[in-house]
């Protein structure tokens, strides 16, 4: 005989009990409302981090700028072509580029703020609901 004791493994189900709760249709709303928002709030973080490097390129750009002569035509890209543009006019533009890149930034942070303040609210809810039994762990 070996020594190997002829033990019964439980399910997790039978460990954790019997106490399943029933998904109703709101609950579901609530799970696909949430899958939804994640999936929102790591695109809105993907376009932040882009964001954050356009913000240092734009810092970079600004600096040999400033290092340039007056009087050079400064090669500025708008869409897929260069245009040759008086240094002034060139910061002027890099000035606007950077405000309206702080001012997207901020409207996304704002979003991102929302999204995370929801989806808080909903895993409140559905852990209060399903416990254990859920992971909304993100």
């Amino acid at each position: 005989m070996s020594g190997i004791l002829g033990r019964r493994m439980l399910s997790k189900a039978e460990e954790e009990g019997s106490d399943e709760v029933e998904v109703r249709r709101e609950d579901q709303d609530k799970i696909n409302r949430f899958s939804r928002l994640h999936q929102r709030e790591l695109a809105i973080k993907e376009e932040l981090e882009a964001r954050s490097k356009e913000k240092e390129e734009l810092e970079d750009i600004s600096t040999e700028l400033e290092l340039a002569d007056e009087d050079d035509k400064i090669q500025y890209r708008i869409g897929d072509s260069f245009f040759h543009l008086p240094l002034e006019q060139a910061q002027e533009m890099l000035e606007a580029a950077s405000t309206r890149s702080e001012e997207e930034t901020g409207e996304l942070e704002e979003k991102l703020s929302s999204i995370q303040d929801e989806m808080k609210q909903l895993k409140v809810d559905l852990y209060a609901r399903f416990g254990k039994q859920i992971n909304l762990e993100t």
